[in-house]
């Protein structure tokens, strides 16, 4: 599992590479919140946006999941435990008062691009208007 990349993945790349194409400035493998041991893919702090772009495999994706071959109860056991763990952040952010934007590998890195950037762009006005603190 060594081998197994956490970040800077293709799929990441792709899209961030869009995104500060864009003009959008973010942090990168950081922990929206200091607190959770949990780390987002693309972190835009002040609009508190976390951006997770899950693996097929490993977060069980409806369309492309195949369970295991070998080892059955290990590894889908594992997987169910990380799509388990994804609910759970996703819970804790949004308490939190932030937005989770979750995309397959799969998807189009541009799709996924221009989503990042219509949320983001929007809370950034909602920042300037005052119509959510950084603070809550």
């Amino acid at each position: 599992m060594q081998a197994i990349k956490s970040r800077d993945t293709k799929p990441e790349r792709l899209i961030r590479r869009l995104l500060h194409a864009q003009g959008l400035r973010y942090r990168v493998a950081a922990k929206p919140l200091p607190e959770l041991r949990r780390t987002a893919d693309i972190v835009f702090r002040p609009t508190k946006v976390a951006v997770f772009i899950d693996g097929c495999y490993w977060h069980g994706c409806p369309e492309h999941y195949v369970p295991p071959k070998t080892n059955k109860g290990y590894w889908s056991g594992k997987v169910a435990g990380n799509i388990a763990r994804d609910r759970d952040t996703d819970r804790h952010l949004a308490e939190a008062g932030w937005e989770v934007l979750r995309f397959w590998e799969h998807e189009s890195p541009d799709e996924c691009a221009s989503t990042v950037l219509r949320v983001v762009t929007k809370r950034r006005e909602a920042l300037l208007h005052g119509q959510f603190g950084s603070h809550e």
